[in-house]
């Protein structure tokens, strides 16, 4: 049987802001061994956000907030439980530390073996004073690794594709 177990949650009126500066709500919170995702949710409700919960999530929080900002809020409730988030288009994931950075990994893994996009750019330059066959072997050193250069020797022009 589980007890249900009564946020409180109050959000304050910011004063006025600068033109062009984002409003961020301010709230005062107490709690008693609450569960993390109770919490959260109503953190992300006041920041206008959505929430998703990684499976298997277990930790209950007493906390007493006043006058804080829902971010910071936020971060020092998931920091508290070993937690962390990832925000994409207005949702936030919410997983253990380990969890995020093992996806990370596993995200910049994939990016690497995705083979480089070619044909993004090319730029074609005339060279007047200098020979474009001895420019050649500097610009390769230069270029990222699927870029490529060519010689027209006719013209002398270097001819980039990055």
């Amino acid at each position: 049987m589980r007890a249900t177990i009564p946020l409180l949650c109050v959000a304050l009126a910011p004063a006025l802001p600068a033109v062009g500066e984002e409003v961020e709500a301010r709230l005062a919170l107490d709690v008693k061994d609450a569960p993390v995702e109770s919490i959260v949710r109503v953190l992300v409700e006041l920041g206008g956000r959505q929430v998703v919960f990684d499976p298997g999530l277990d930790c209950s929080l007493t906390l007493k907030l006043h006058d804080a900002r829902w971010r910071q809020a936020l971060e020092t409730t998931l920091r508290a439980c070993g937690l962390g988030h990832d925000e994409t288009g207005g949702v936030l994931w919410v997983a253990t530390t380990a969890r995020l950075r093992q996806e990370a990994e596993s995200r910049r893994r994939l990016k690497e073996a995705q083979p480089p996009e070619r044909g993004r750019g090319l730029a074609v330059y005339r060279l007047s004073y200098a020979r474009a066959e001895t420019m050649l072997p500097l610009l390769k050193r230069l270029l990222a690794p699927h870029g490529d250069v060519s010689v027209d020797p006719r013209t002398n022009t270097l001819i980039i594709r990055y």
